[in-house]
């Protein structure tokens, strides 16, 4: 398609809005949610999780460092990075201006179907979508611009200590769960550098964010989804 390959052809010159700006655009559409209205979240979190898909589908020839990758580090850390996401819940205060626990199954108006509709498509952005967005962005984009800002030249498996640290708060405060966060945040940037690619970094994300969707829809703990 004609525009397709116009947008592509402009992002190919810009290599760090390529690997930003659809997270930056993601993230916008996420503000959205606290809007009034109780299909207000179900509505915007369906339609920015179609455009993460379509901004990945976008990008993806401009970046070889966007595939997923398997290993059981990758495992290791995504399941161990959910339980310490849960297990840390009691004894940290978080970041409640970040948004409130919703429980679609008691929002006026909702249908079951359309609140089962919104667990769903939750989890389908919260595994296969976001981990590839923000994985791109701070680790393969910031990490590396941190570094130096020619960071097309800066290899994955390059350790530094400042951008290690200060892409991981960055990460963790955007959760409420801040602290657990950072230590996500760690623990991803870790695997890109032990294993010198993203994607094992993807997995891992996908995994956590799989297993605390499934804890939430099971035990109905909505405030991890807040």
């Amino acid at each position: 398609m004609p525009i397709v390959k116009g947008l592509r052809e402009q992002l190919r010159s810009q290599p760090g809005w390529t690997r930003a700006l659809p997270f930056l655009l993601f993230l916008g559409l996420t503000f959205c949610q606290t809007a009034p209205g109780e299909w207000t979240r179900f509505s915007v979190y369906a339609g920015k999780t179609v455009f993460g898909a379509w901004a990945i589908w976008l990008v993806r020839p401009l970046l070889p460092e966007l595939r997923w990758a398997f290993s059981w580090e990758a495992v290791l850390v995504g399941v161990g990075v959910f339980l310490i996401w849960v297990g840390l819940e009691p004894w940290y205060p978080k970041l409640q201006e970040l948004g409130v626990a919703w429980n679609p199954f008691e929002a006026d108006g909702m249908p079951a179907f359309a609140a089962w509709s919104f667990v769903i498509v939750r989890l389908a952005g919260s595994t296969l979508v976001v981990p590839a967005l923000e994985e791109v962005f701070y680790r393969s984009f910031l990490y590396r611009w941190i570094v130096r800002p020619d960071f097309e030249s800066v290899p994955p498996d390059l350790f530094a200590w400042k951008p290690f640290l200060a892409t991981s708060i960055v990460f963790g405060l955007g959760h409420r769960e801040w602290l657990a966060g950072v230590i996500c945040g760690m623990a991803y940037q870790w695997l890109v550098i032990r294993k010198g690619r993203l994607g094992d970094a993807m997995l891992a994300h996908a995994l956590t964010n799989l297993a605390l969707g499934l804890w939430v829809a099971v035990r109905g703990e909505w405030v991890f989804w807040s």
